[in-house]
Protein backbone atom coordinates (compact mmCIF):
# COMPACT_ATOMS: atom_id res chain seq x y z
CA UNK A 1 0.00 0.00 0.00
CA UNK A 2 1.55 3.92 -0.62
CA UNK A 3 0.10 4.87 2.41
CA UNK A 4 2.11 2.67 4.26
CA UNK A 5 5.28 3.59 2.21
CA UNK A 6 4.55 7.06 2.38
CA UNK A 7 4.11 6.47 6.00
CA UNK A 8 8.17 5.54 6.01
CA UNK A 9 9.21 9.72 6.37
CA UNK A 10 8.06 11.12 9.26
CA UNK A 11 7.91 14.67 9.26
CA UNK A 12 10.28 16.83 11.36
CA UNK A 13 10.51 19.82 13.07
CA UNK A 14 13.23 21.22 9.85
CA UNK A 15 10.06 20.31 7.64
CA UNK A 16 7.28 21.95 9.67
CA UNK A 17 9.61 24.90 9.68
CA UNK A 18 9.47 25.34 6.37
CA UNK A 19 6.29 24.80 5.20
CA UNK A 20 5.03 27.03 7.78
CA UNK A 21 7.25 30.00 6.41
CA UNK A 22 5.97 28.73 2.88
CA UNK A 23 2.26 29.17 4.44
CA UNK A 24 2.73 32.32 5.44
CA UNK A 25 4.25 33.59 2.09
CA UNK A 26 1.29 31.72 0.56
CA UNK A 27 -0.73 34.04 3.23
CA UNK A 28 0.92 37.29 2.54
CA UNK A 29 0.87 37.45 -1.51
CA UNK A 30 -3.10 36.25 -0.94
CA UNK A 31 -3.10 39.28 1.29
CA UNK A 32 -0.50 42.02 -0.66
CA UNK A 33 1.01 40.64 -3.56
CA UNK A 34 -1.86 40.89 -6.24
CA UNK A 35 -3.58 44.04 -5.10
CA UNK A 36 -4.65 46.23 -8.25
CA UNK A 37 -5.67 43.24 -10.91
CA UNK A 38 -8.68 42.17 -12.08
CA UNK A 39 -11.37 40.15 -10.89
CA UNK A 40 -10.58 36.90 -13.01
CA UNK A 41 -6.79 37.07 -11.91
CA UNK A 42 -7.44 37.98 -8.19
CA UNK A 43 -9.84 35.38 -7.93
CA UNK A 44 -7.38 32.20 -9.72
CA UNK A 45 -4.20 33.53 -7.67
CA UNK A 46 -6.14 33.62 -4.31
CA UNK A 47 -7.58 30.44 -4.91
CA UNK A 48 -3.75 28.99 -5.97
CA UNK A 49 -2.05 30.45 -3.22
CA UNK A 50 -4.70 29.98 -0.78
CA UNK A 51 -4.58 25.88 -1.36
CA UNK A 52 -0.99 25.88 -1.26
CA UNK A 53 -1.42 27.51 2.24
CA UNK A 54 -4.20 25.13 3.57
CA UNK A 55 -1.81 22.46 1.98
CA UNK A 56 1.22 23.14 3.76
CA UNK A 57 -1.11 23.71 7.12
CA UNK A 58 -2.68 20.14 6.38
CA UNK A 59 1.10 18.49 6.59
CA UNK A 60 2.43 20.27 9.04
CA UNK A 61 -0.73 18.71 11.09
CA UNK A 62 -0.77 15.21 10.18
CA UNK A 63 2.50 14.90 8.45
CA UNK A 64 3.52 13.44 5.22
CA UNK A 65 0.48 10.59 5.10
CA UNK A 66 -1.90 12.99 4.75
CA UNK A 67 -0.57 13.22 0.40
CA UNK A 68 -1.80 9.73 0.09
CA UNK A 69 -5.36 11.01 0.25
CA UNK A 70 -7.11 11.68 -2.80
CA UNK A 71 -8.83 14.79 -2.06
CA UNK A 72 -5.59 16.30 -0.93
CA UNK A 73 -4.36 15.33 -4.80
CA UNK A 74 -7.78 16.40 -6.06
CA UNK A 75 -7.91 19.71 -4.54
CA UNK A 76 -4.15 20.66 -4.69
CA UNK A 77 -4.28 20.43 -8.43
CA UNK A 78 -6.24 23.69 -7.90
CA UNK A 79 -2.51 25.28 -7.27
CA UNK A 80 -1.15 25.10 -11.05
CA UNK A 81 -4.70 25.29 -12.38
CA UNK A 82 -5.67 28.61 -10.44
CA UNK A 83 -2.06 29.91 -11.47
CA UNK A 84 -2.15 29.67 -15.15
CA UNK A 85 -5.19 30.95 -15.05
CA UNK A 86 -4.24 33.95 -13.40
CA UNK A 87 -1.85 34.17 -15.81
CA UNK A 88 -3.99 33.81 -18.58
CA UNK A 89 -6.42 36.33 -17.14
CA UNK A 90 -3.53 38.72 -16.90
CA UNK A 91 -1.17 38.68 -19.79
CA UNK A 92 -3.44 37.01 -22.45
CA UNK A 93 -7.01 38.65 -21.79
CA UNK A 94 -8.32 37.61 -24.88
CA UNK A 95 -7.55 33.76 -24.65
CA UNK A 96 -9.24 34.32 -21.10
CA UNK A 97 -12.67 32.67 -21.41
CA UNK A 98 -11.48 29.30 -23.26
CA UNK A 99 -9.01 28.88 -20.51
CA UNK A 100 -11.45 29.08 -17.56
CA UNK A 101 -13.04 26.41 -19.61
CA UNK A 102 -10.33 23.72 -20.08
CA UNK A 103 -9.75 24.64 -15.96
CA UNK A 104 -13.51 24.06 -14.93
CA UNK A 105 -12.87 21.09 -17.05
CA UNK A 106 -9.76 19.58 -16.39
CA UNK A 107 -10.45 19.89 -12.41
CA UNK A 108 -13.75 18.16 -12.80
CA UNK A 109 -11.92 15.19 -14.93
CA UNK A 110 -9.54 14.94 -11.78
CA UNK A 111 -12.35 14.17 -9.66
CA UNK A 112 -14.30 11.98 -11.09
CA UNK A 113 -11.86 9.71 -12.46
CA UNK A 114 -9.53 10.05 -9.02
CA UNK A 115 -12.79 9.34 -7.31
CA UNK A 116 -14.42 6.54 -9.35
CA UNK A 117 -11.82 5.33 -12.02
CA UNK A 118 -9.05 3.05 -11.66
CA UNK A 119 -5.92 4.71 -10.08
CA UNK A 120 -4.03 4.25 -12.92
CA UNK A 121 -6.26 6.27 -15.08
CA UNK A 122 -6.32 9.04 -12.42
CA UNK A 123 -2.93 9.38 -12.49
CA UNK A 124 -2.74 9.80 -16.32
CA UNK A 125 -5.43 12.19 -16.20
CA UNK A 126 -3.69 14.38 -13.00
CA UNK A 127 -0.26 14.28 -14.82
CA UNK A 128 -1.86 15.84 -18.49
CA UNK A 129 -3.82 18.93 -16.35
CA UNK A 130 -0.37 19.51 -14.16
CA UNK A 131 1.68 19.23 -17.73
CA UNK A 132 -0.51 22.15 -19.63
CA UNK A 133 -1.18 24.22 -16.54
CA UNK A 134 2.61 23.62 -15.73
CA UNK A 135 3.99 24.08 -19.38
CA UNK A 136 1.57 27.63 -19.13
CA UNK A 137 2.95 28.66 -15.99
CA UNK A 138 6.95 28.21 -16.84
CA UNK A 139 6.54 29.21 -20.47
CA UNK A 140 4.03 32.70 -20.39
CA UNK A 141 6.36 34.13 -18.41
CA UNK A 142 9.69 33.20 -19.46
CA UNK A 143 8.13 34.38 -23.04
CA UNK A 144 6.53 37.74 -22.10
CA UNK A 145 10.33 38.23 -19.72
CA UNK A 146 12.57 37.59 -23.23
CA UNK A 147 10.46 39.45 -25.36
CA UNK A 148 10.13 42.54 -23.18
CA UNK A 149 6.37 42.60 -22.42
CA UNK A 150 7.17 42.00 -18.63
CA UNK A 151 10.37 42.63 -16.58
CA UNK A 152 13.24 39.77 -17.26
CA UNK A 153 12.28 39.18 -13.51
CA UNK A 154 8.96 38.19 -14.09
CA UNK A 155 10.73 34.72 -15.21
CA UNK A 156 11.07 33.83 -11.82
CA UNK A 157 7.63 33.14 -11.74
CA UNK A 158 8.59 30.58 -14.74
CA UNK A 159 11.30 29.04 -12.80
CA UNK A 160 8.58 28.38 -9.89
CA UNK A 161 6.06 27.32 -12.12
CA UNK A 162 8.97 24.16 -13.49
CA UNK A 163 9.96 23.64 -9.84
CA UNK A 164 5.85 23.22 -9.29
CA UNK A 165 5.96 20.71 -12.29
CA UNK A 166 8.99 18.77 -10.82
CA UNK A 167 7.00 18.06 -7.29
CA UNK A 168 3.88 17.48 -9.50
CA UNK A 169 5.76 14.68 -11.33
CA UNK A 170 7.60 13.16 -8.85
CA UNK A 171 4.18 13.01 -6.62
CA UNK A 172 2.43 11.34 -9.72
CA UNK A 173 4.66 9.03 -10.42
CA UNK A 174 5.08 8.66 -6.42
CA UNK A 175 1.33 7.43 -6.20
CA UNK A 176 1.52 5.61 -9.53
CA UNK A 177 3.31 3.07 -7.95
CA UNK A 178 6.82 3.54 -9.82
CA UNK A 179 8.69 6.45 -8.34
CA UNK A 180 11.35 8.22 -9.91
CA UNK A 181 13.40 8.57 -6.69
CA UNK A 182 12.65 6.95 -3.02
CA UNK A 183 9.77 7.85 -1.50
CA UNK A 184 11.99 9.16 1.29
CA UNK A 185 13.96 11.27 -1.12
CA UNK A 186 10.57 12.79 -2.50
CA UNK A 187 9.54 13.45 1.18
CA UNK A 188 12.74 14.85 2.02
CA UNK A 189 12.80 17.63 -0.59
CA UNK A 190 9.11 18.77 -0.65
CA UNK A 191 9.40 21.27 2.26
CA UNK A 192 12.17 22.88 0.68
CA UNK A 193 11.10 22.61 -2.50
CA UNK A 194 7.39 24.23 -2.04
CA UNK A 195 9.51 26.69 0.00
CA UNK A 196 11.81 27.82 -2.73
CA UNK A 197 8.75 27.71 -5.65
CA UNK A 198 6.73 30.04 -3.21
CA UNK A 199 9.68 32.28 -3.02
CA UNK A 200 10.16 32.93 -6.83
CA UNK A 201 6.79 33.53 -7.23
CA UNK A 202 6.55 36.22 -5.09
CA UNK A 203 9.29 38.01 -6.47
CA UNK A 204 8.73 37.36 -9.86
CA UNK A 205 5.02 38.33 -9.33
CA UNK A 206 6.53 41.54 -7.19
CA UNK A 207 8.54 42.47 -10.04
CA UNK A 208 6.70 42.28 -13.09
Amino acid sequence: MISAEIAIKKITVLDRVLLLITGLLAGYQVGFGIEGLATLPVISYTIAFGVLLVAGLLIIIMGFEILDESSVAIISTLIPLGMSLGLVAECLTEWSSGYLVFVILGFVSVLLTRLFMPKKVGVIVLALVHAVSGMIIFLLPVTLGFMGQATRGFALVGVGGALMGVGGLLLSFLKSGRPLLSRNIILTILPGLLLTMTILFILGFSIR
